[in-house]
């Protein structure tokens, strides 16, 4: 095989393979994450099209976090292959080194490096820059979590509300309101009929044909008005903040590498978290870059072996969950103590060692193919 047609090749697979495993890994997580969120938004009164809004902002995440994974098991899987149908032995018959059959890996490599790049710098901010404004509007949105019939519900602190059913035309009828938001006062408001109308200052609900019961603590009374009409203001019982914090995962990396401690303070972190998770936007595509050559120089080991590949297989699996382990401690110490964020560079640096360990002793193992190939 002609070793230009070869790297083509073996690129080729790699990235078919990747994508298969990357859509496998992104749909469970996803799943996964998806029955809680459907939950809370479908309880809370929202509609599907909320729901599937959410879900597609928080791909990107989902994607920034898989793809290191699809990654290592593309290349596990392609070398494997490889190997168990001898073509790898006979590339090495023909004189080609660990080294150079290992081109196309850090190809794969580099594309897997700079997906995660753009992932990290620009998709996974804007995404969930989007979703926390939009996870504001929700959660300010009382309207649809009123528009539940038959039931009980607290839509904020405070409130109970029950609307026996919901016309076609959007009239409640036989409404049932009930509001403890102030100290010290219960009142209880019944009506035949109802409606959510909106204004400039938020959604009000104009009950018809109704009673109005107001209990005080102080002195046990009670006051009964009926009223013909009565409007309440529901807007006024959401607290509408004026600014919001940023999250950190929404703030672009020069701003984490560079604002001020005040800057940090006022979205309700910290320096040391700024810092760090800067350095780490920068320093996780030079994991992913290691991550299949890792797996594939480790599994060259045993392309000369009568039983199997299985041991390599599980050496680079154990080589793996150090890395990780590694980054888990970083990040610990690193968002809590200034002038640590260079530890966000422990882990790709360990990677490229390890990587570099693998390919040596693939090197050493495989000077003379055609020696070791009459061995054997």
């Amino acid at each position: 095989m002609n070793v230009g047609r070869y790297d083509r090749y073996i690129l080729s697979q790699l990235l078919a393979l990747f994508s298969f495993f990357s859509l496998v890994l992104v749909s469970v997580y996803w799943v996964n994450r998806a029955v809680g969120l459907f939950d809370r938004l479908i309880g809370d009164g929202q509609s599907l099209r909320v729901f599937l809004e959410f879900s597609a902002l928080s791909l990107p995440q989902i994607i920034f976090l898989v793809l290191p994974v699809s990654a290592f098991v593309a290349a596990i899987y392609v070398t494997n292959r490889m190997i168990s149908e001898s073509e790898l032995v006979v590339m090495q018959t023909a004189g080609c080194s660990a080294l150079r059959l290992l081109r196309p890996v850090w190809v794969f490599g580099v594309v897997a490096a700079l997906l995660l790049a753009i992932l990290a710098h620009y998709l996974v901010p804007a995404a969930r820059g989007q979703l926390m404004n939009r996870s504001v509007e929700v959660s300010q949105d009382l309207t649809g979590r009123l528009l539940r019939e038959g039931e009980f519900i607290h839509p904020t602190d405070g409130l109970t509300v029950y609307i026996r059913e919901i016309t076609e035309l959007g009239e409640f009828r036989d409404v049932f309101l009930q509001d403890r938001s102030t100290p010290d006062v219960e009142t209880t408001y019944t009506a035949r009929r109802a409606l959510l109308v909106s204004s400039e200052a938020g959604p009000r609900l104009v009950m018809f044909e109704g009673v109005a019961q107001t209990v005080q603590a102080e002195g046990q009374r009670l006051s009964i008005v009926e009223f013909d009409d009565f409007t309440y203001d529901i807007a006024g019982l959401i607290e509408t903040p004026e600014t919001r914090t940023l999250h950190i995962r929404e703030l672009s990396t020069p701003v984490l590498l560079f604002a001020p401690r005040a800057f940090a303070e006022a979205q309700g972190s910290t320096l040391a978290e700024f810092r760090f998770s800067g350095h780490d936007r920068l320093a996780r595509p030079f994991f992913a870059l290691f991550v299949p050559v890792i797996a594939a120089a480790t599994l060259m080991l045993g392309a000369f072996s009568r039983f199997g590949i299985w041991p390599q297989i599980l050496l680079a699996v154990a080589l793996i969950i150090p890395l990780q382990m590694i980054w888990n401690v970083a990040e610990s110490v690193g968002m809590r103590q200034e002038g640590m964020a260079w530890l966000a560079y422990l882990q790709p640096t360990a990677a490229g060692a390890i990587a570099a360990l693998m390919i040596a002793l693939a090197l050493r193992g495989h000077q003379h193919p055609r020696r070791q190939e009459a061995a054997a």
